[in-house]
């Protein structure tokens, strides 16, 4: 099986983000020993997930709760569209041996599934109600309440059958602008009950509310988690892009952006306990073109209140930290199935979703059995294309190679390998009167650019940095030497689709008439970096740590900074939970009252830090002291006592360790 990012490090502990690939507004419930997830789908069929782990890092795939949801022609690409909406927001519960999912979908009444068993079968039923990112919650004397709101928060109470609003119940729980915004989780912790919220106007937060009784009074409390980032910049944007989404190409590019603004921090998620009484956050952050992806947090109770993070450091979350504490763990796992696809069973890989409604009848994978078949029909272009089969692009580097026979496509046939999003892209193989040819189309620039085709069976790639943000599409006839088509192009997350980039395989007709078909023989996802980007901790070298964006300064024997100057030599002592002592000639490196850093000063958890990276690969360092990371201030003083790296870089928390 090919490498693929995992959160859990093989070590104790665990590295953010738990998918490197989106998996937008999770929740998450325990039913005894066992966790169960689900989140955001969209427009992808089949939808909503459900997942399973008992120690809230490893997840595997049980199934989803449904198969297609067809509430109209918009739903199946027929002179309409559901992009960025359909399923979203779902709320996962359980009580009395029943799993439920409530979801929202836009312009219908809310979804509800239900099963007794997760694996499903799924009852599929839809409520008399339609509310904004619901939460039910279940109170234990019976009575049940749902949620929602965008910049205040309503409740009300549901009948027994929890499809009905019982009449004079539905109030304001928040009053308007209260910070208490959209995402509500709701729960009953020690009597008292808890709501977390996402806050999104300036920096995106998460608040919380607490109060002694269903009926308030409410306090809130304006940020239990804010300005974790990761130290991730924010990428490129489509100027002026909103909801809805009205803009036409060319769009306007935003450069990336350095400053701290906090449109890339953790929000939107919920506190679920573990058997053993520990307490646990989920969350996710927007993470450039990749999507939104999902961060597991330790929790601190602090005065009452759920904080994302550690003592001394409350509201970040640390990137790699200890994983939960429980009886039974989850084998270390990749959530998904393989991500490469040979198509040589008679079912889809899970893995797998339909870009909309798929029209059965016209794909297989037993008419030529080791192919998927993908029979063209009449569309515009590639964005109302029916049966356009999608996976969710993996980070931070990724590279998609499609192999496709066009042997029996027709005049007006194009198949190939695109990048679904807002703007579109795709490398095809296109059928003319004349014959074959490569296509590319940028739907930014409106451009089709073209290249000769030595015959129909072609192979198909685009590589990704999710980091730059930048793609590039290339194409090969022998499988062995491919050749750019194109300049690179740049990869936007926007509210279109409202998801991130996707690959897609794809077959349509563009002379408005039923064409032949293409059959696919594999995809291979390959990932250069699965384990992220930054070396093995180099457990017993000696060298020297430099700020990686002025690799000639670094620490001095008397821990000031010097430019230019030999810098401190340090011994990797590796220990427990992905943890070092950083040994010089005089002692180890330790921390004292407010950070102060000395060396062979106080011994013990002192001495101790976690060993991290940020996205782009650079050595952050926490002390296990203060939960704060090492940094090297403008004026030279040496401290760990900065809460985070900043996205720009220039805070002198990044580092790189120099051997030799």
């Amino acid at each position: 099986m090919q490498k693929t990012w995992t959160a859990d490090n093989g070590d104790g502990t665990f590295t953010n983000p738990l998918f490197y690939e989106e998996f937008s507004d999770p929740d998450i419930i325990r039913v005894g020993e066992d966790f169960y997830m689900t989140g955001t789908t969209m427009h992808t069929m089949p939808g909503l997930p459900v997942l399973h782990s008992t120690d809230l890092v490893n997840w595997t795939l049980l199934g989803y709760a449904l198969e297609t949801l067809d509430l109209g022609p918009e739903f199946r690409l027929d002179g309409g569209e559901i992009y960025g909406q359909g399923i979203w927001a779902p709320c996962i519960r359980y009580r009395d041996g029943t799993f439920y999912i409530f979801s929202n979908v836009n312009k219908q009444k809310t979804q509800i599934f239900t099963a007794t068993d997760p694996r499903g079968p799924w009852t599929h039923t839809e409520a008399e109600y339609n509310y904004h990112d619901l939460a039910v919650f279940f109170d234990d004397d019976g009575r049940s309440y749902v949620v929602w709101g965008y910049r205040n928060l309503k409740i009300a109470e549901l009948d027994e059958t929890l499809h009905r609003v019982i009449p004079g119940t539905e109030r304001d729980l928040t009053p308007p602008d209260s910070l208490m915004g959209e995402g509500a989780h709701f729960y009953k912790v020690d009597g008292k009950y808890i709501i977390t919220s996402a806050w999104f106007a300036g920096p995106m937060r998460m608040p919380c509310a607490r109060a002694d009784h269903i009926d308030g009074p409410w306090e809130i409390n304006p940020a239990i988690s804010i300005d974790e980032d990761f130290g991730l910049m924010e990428g490129y944007k489509i100027k002026g892009a909103g909801i809805p989404f009205t803009l036409e190409p060319p769009f306007e590019i935003v450069p990336p952006n350095p400053a701290q603004n906090g449109r890339l921090n953790l929000h939107q998620g919920g506190i679920v306990d573990t058997p053993g009484g520990e307490w646990w956050a989920w969350s996710m952050m927007d993470y450039n073109s990749l999507g939104r992806l999902t961060a597991l947090s330790p929790i601190t109770w602090h005065e009452g209140w759920p904080y994302f993070g550690l003592p001394g450091n409350l509201g970040r979350t640390p990137r790699t930290w200890a994983k939960p504490n429980v009886e039974k763990a989850s084998q270390p796992s990749v959530p998904w199935p393989q991500r490469s696809d040979d198509f040589d069973t008679e079912t889809l890989n899970p893995l797998w979703q339909w870009n909309h409604v798929p029209v059965s009848e016209n794909w297989s994978l037993t008419e030529r059995p080791g192919h998927l078949r993908l029979k063209t029909l009449p569309a515009e272009n590639f964005w109302w294309a029916t049966n356009s089969l999608t996976q969710r692009a993996v980070g931070p580097i990724s590279t998609a190679t499609a192999s496709v026979d066009g042997t029996n496509l027709k005049p007006g046939d194009a198949a190939g390998l695109a990048l679904l999003g807002m703007p579109w892209r795709w490398i095809g193989l296109a059928r003319t009167e004349a014959g074959y040819e490569i296509r590319l189309f940028d739907y930014q620039t409106g451009k089709t650019l073209t290249a000769p085709a030595t015959g129909p069976i072609v192979q198909l790639r685009v590589a990704c940095d999710f980091l730059t943000e930048e793609a590039q599409f290339s194409f090969s006839s022998d499988g062995q030497k491919f050749e750019n088509l194109g300049e690179r192009m740049i990869m936007i997350f926007q509210l279109k689709t409202f998801q991130g980039i996707r690959y897609a395989l794809f077959a349509y007709n563009e002379l408005g008439q039923p064409g032949g078909h293409a059959d696919f023989d594999r995809i291979d996802i390959g990932e250069p970096h699965p384990r992220g980007l930054m070396e093995p901790i180099p457990a017993g070298q000696r060298g020297a740590l430099v700020l990686a964006n002025a690799p000639t300064s670094g620490f001095t024997a008397d821990l000031g900074t010097v430019v230019g100057g030999p810098p401190m030599d340090l011994r990797v002592e590796s220990g427990e939970l992905g943890r070092v002592i950083l040994h010089h000639e005089d002692g180890p490196l330790s921390v004292t009252a407010g950070g102060v850093v000395t060396v062979g000063g106080v011994t013990g958890s002192a001495t101790h830090w976690q060993w991290m990276e940020t996205p782009t690969g650079e050595v952050i360092l926490m002390s296990i002291a203060t939960n704060r990371f090492l940094r090297i201030h403008s004026d030279g003083r040496v401290r760990a006592d900065s809460p985070g790296p900043t996205p720009d870089g220039r805070d002198g928390t990044r580092f790189r360790f120099v051997t030799g």
